[in-house]
Order: structure tokens, then sequence, then C-alpha cells
């Protein structure tokens, strides 16, 4: 499924991924390849990343931090996700 990570300043990623987890405001959950569709409000915390490689942008690759080989994570204040047709959009703080 397809991923973009946007916040107010930048594009932070964009690319083919197998699972994310996310800080939703009732609880983490974990988002995967062919989930329903969903919008949900996003609070304070860490979005990890499953995918079997990254290309970050130089500019935002400082943002992530490696957790093993097949993910990363990112700290986010608060945000918005929306899935649907395989695309997730993550509109973070």
């Amino acid at each position: 499924m397809l991923l973009e990570i946007v916040s107010p300043e930048a594009s932070l990623f964009k690319g083919e991924i197998t699972s994310i987890s996310l800080p939703g405001v009732d609880g983490s959950f974990q988002i995967l390849n062919n989930h329903a569709p969903i919008v949900s409000l996003l609070q304070k915390g860490t979005v990890t990343i499953t995918a079997p490689n990254f290309d970050f942008n130089k500019e935002t690759a400082s943002l992530f931090t490696k957790v093993n080989d097949q993910n990363y994570s990112i700290a986010i204040s608060s945000g918005t996700i929306e899935m649907k047709d395989n695309k997730v959009i993550v509109l973070a703080d």
C-alpha cells in the first residue's frame, strides 16, 4: 500500500509499505494492506512504518528513527489519518 506522511512544513515520506502503527486518540492501532476505509484523529506518540526498503528525502531523513532493517518510526504531536483504496495519508504536526 502507498503511504504519504505530510506536515505543514513539508512532505516527510512517500513510498510503498506493508504496515503502519499509529497513536489514535482511542488507543494505538495498525493498518495493513487492503484495510477497510478509515479516517481517525491521532494524538501525540510514535508512528511506526514497516516496509521492505525505505527511500527518504534528504531533508526529512533525520526526523525518522531506525528501529531495525524493516521498521522506522517518527514522533508526532497530533494529526489525522485517512486510509482508502490502499492509500494511507497521514497529516501530522
